[in-house]
């Protein structure tokens, strides 16, 4: 789920993050171990016993390229297609599934334990060219503190973001560059409807939105309520980020606080699910299928949600109660149809672009 790591501000949790440079080669060996190549968004993490754990099991040496944004990752997956950087692809999520899949990204594979994932996470239907891995809420996140020392209610929904007491709060990430900041806009089109959005954001803008490239900008250099806002004097209280991003500012801090210094104003909320894919032309194809079946064991599934911030899609898997406490699931998240963000995604951020940076 695109950038929600949190090691830019917190560090020595024990997580391994590994770059490669190029793709693998199914002939490549690494200490007697073949290797393969995982394509990502810059949130990727895995907690070193667990990968090591699949490495030994499998006989593969895994290899992670972390290629940006979820959004910039995608693009840049879809213009290298026919000699792709690796084997498989973890990010993709359904506000970008269609461009992928049209751009035929992927090949077909039916992962290993997909009869345990619930079958309203599984958006390709029955051809299986992607793997749900994840879901979490795209929301605004506010500065419990800013409006406490204000006295000022912290919003509830995406209509007191317009009112004036929020003026020049806000900030979000571009919608053509984030998948964060394009989850943000399709659950105003959600709300407001194809014909209201745009009045909206027409209005959001008069009351002073601020708007950066990515997450990692947004929530570590302009949110006041981040660890990094709080040590670069950010002066945005309210950002677009996860419902899960609050039980990792306790869970990363030292001394842990009792309560989460964030929150979520949870009429804003956007559902988002992640997938991973086998990538067409890839080298090693038996290693991606091997990587893929990883990524919804059980294993890999439990470890994720203190690693990316993430809720697991296998139904066995069970979250840490630390993360169900601070950072639960939106009880009613604005949900879009794939087939109506496909129809529509280009337009709207062609539209969102002239009428919000322009």
């Amino acid at each position: 789920m695109n950038n929600k790591k949190f090691l830019a501000v917190f560090v020595g949790l024990g997580l391994v993050v590994l770059s490669a440079c190029g793709s693998s080669d199914d002939s490549e060996s690494s200490g007697g171990s073949k290797s393969v190549t995982l394509v990502s968004h810059d949130s990727w993490a895995v907690s070193k016993d667990v990968l090591a754990e699949f490495e030994k099991s499998s006989g593969y040496k895994v290899k992670v390229l972390e290629d940006g944004d979820a959004g910039q990752a995608v693009n840049k997956a879809i213009l290298t297609k026919d000699n792709p950087q690796g084997d498989a692809f973890f990010g993709v999520d359904n506000t970008l599934l269609s461009r992928a899949l049209d751009n035929g990204l992927f090949q077909p594979y039916e992962a290993k334990g997909l009869d345990q994932i619930d079958a309203t996470f599984q958006l390709d239907g029955d051809e299986h060219r992607v793997t749900p891995v994840d879901y979490g809420d795209i929301c605004v996140n506010y500065d419990k503190q800013y409006f406490a020392d204000h006295k000022l209610a912290p919003p509830s929904s995406l209509d007191d973001l317009i009112k004036p007491e929020y003026k020049n709060l806000l900030v979000t990430e571009n919608a053509s560059t984030s998948s964060p900041g394009l989850g943000f806009l399709l659950g105003t089109a959600a709300q407001y409807g194809d014909d209201g959005w745009q009045d909206y954001w027409t209005k959001l803008k008069a009351n002073g939105v601020k708007v950066v490239d990515g997450w990692e900008q947004a929530y570590n250099e302009e949110f006041s309520g981040s660890a990094g806002g709080k040590a670069a004097k950010a002066d945005r209280p309210l950002v677009v980020s996860y419902a899960s991003s609050p039980p990792a500012e306790v869970i990363y801090a030292d001394p842990r606080p009792k309560t989460a210094p964030t929150g979520v104003a949870e009429g804003t909320c956007f559902r988002q699910i992640e997938f991973a894919g086998l990538l067409s032309n890839a080298k090693n194809s038996e290693g991606g299928k091997a990587l893929i079946d990883f990524l919804v064991s059980k294993k890999f599934q439990e470890d994720m949600p203190l690693n990316m911030f993430v809720y697991p899609v296998v139904e066995a898997a069970s979250v840490p109660a630390e993360f169900t406490e601070y950072g639960p699931a939106a009880e009613n998240p604005q949900t879009m149809d794939p087939a109506k963000i496909a129809k529509n995604r280009d337009e709207w951020v062609k539209s969102w672009t002239s009428l919000v940076l322009k």
